[in-house]
């Protein structure tokens, strides 16, 4: 085989491989659907119709806290009623009663989360807002009597 052919053939999969991670590591899938976050252009699911549940004993239920970790970084706790993690069904059809919750620091996702608790390794100094929404399996954010399942915490962050 030509050396010039086997040469660019070489530089077809490393440079795929190559774009391949630059991508996955800005949060682009295959699908087109971009989860980046704080930059422009991202996809704004906060934007997305919120799915509205009733008022009722089934009603999903949302607290949360967060305490400085031991070590390093800060730890999140939430607390659900009537909801369960699903990472097996994210980015799927809505099904009651089950989906993630999206976690935003200062206004900005930091992250998609699929359990009760979660470790922020860094938080800014000062006054820092964190928020927590529970979002239905294709990203909704639920809300009850059209008030949005969404707690938000104040942490006042002394040290780095």
């Amino acid at each position: 085989m030509d050396r010039k052919l086997i040469m660019l053939l070489i530089g077809l999969v490393f440079g795929g491989g190559i774009g391949f991670m630059i991508a996955a590591g800005n949060g682009i899938t295959l699908s087109g659907h971009d989860h980046a976050t704080g930059h422009g252009g991202e996809h704004d699911h906060a934007a997305m119709v919120p799915i509205v549940l009733p008022a009722d004993a089934n009603a999903p239920t949302l607290t949360a806290k967060v305490v400085k970790d031991p070590v390093s970084g800060w730890n999140l706790h939430l607390e659900t009623t009537n909801f369960r993690f699903a990472p097996e069904n994210a980015s799927t059809a809505h099904v009651v009663g089950e989906g993630h919750a999206h976690v935003y620091v200062n206004g900005v996702k930091i992250a998609r989360i699929y359990a009760n608790w979660f470790h922020i390794d860094h938080l800014p100094m000062g006054d820092v807002m964190v928020e927590v929404a529970l979002n239905s399996n294709n990203h909704s954010e639920l809300a009850v009597a059209n008030e949005p399942l969404r707690v938000r915490i104040m942490i006042q962050n002394e040290t780095d």
